[in-house]
């Protein structure tokens, strides 16, 4: 993930600015966001408002509908665990538990170092 720029406003300007005509806009301006830093900079959901003639609300309650969407950058690296019905039945809990208390981290967190977020997704298979 050392490709993924710092947070930067104008930089995000430039990104909505790319796809703010496109019918939908929402959706795509919110993963180039997210492929550009990393994560929704909470300063991008005005940016983003404004852009598109939404409430700031509006904008806020799709970051926080769609759980892909970061709110913190991640680690250099992200480690996704399936947690979905079929993993739990092959032990994925205590895959999960192995790992937080390896890394010292709970899903959703990052190492200390920045070195690894841990993420739960749901069948990786589907």
């Amino acid at each position: 993930m050392s490709d993924m720029q710092a947070w930067d406003a104008d930089r995000a300007r430039v990104r909505i600015g790319e796809l703010e005509h496109l019918p939908g806009a929402l959706l795509p301006i919110l993963h180039a966001i997210q492929e550009e830093f990393g994560y929704i900079h909470p300063d991008t959901t005005p940016l983003i408002a404004e852009a598109l003639n939404l409430s700031r609300a509006e904008v806020h309650g799709v970051i926080s509908f769609y759980h892909d969407f970061r709110h913190a950058a991640p680690g250099r690296h992200v480690l996704k665990v399936c947690r979905a019905e079929s993993c739990q039945s092959m032990g994925c809990d205590a895959l999960v538990q192995h790992i937080e208390k390896r890394l010292g981290v709970k899903l959703g967190e990052t190492t200390p170092d920045q070195s690894l977020t841990v993420e739960q997704v749901f069948c990786l298979g589907n």
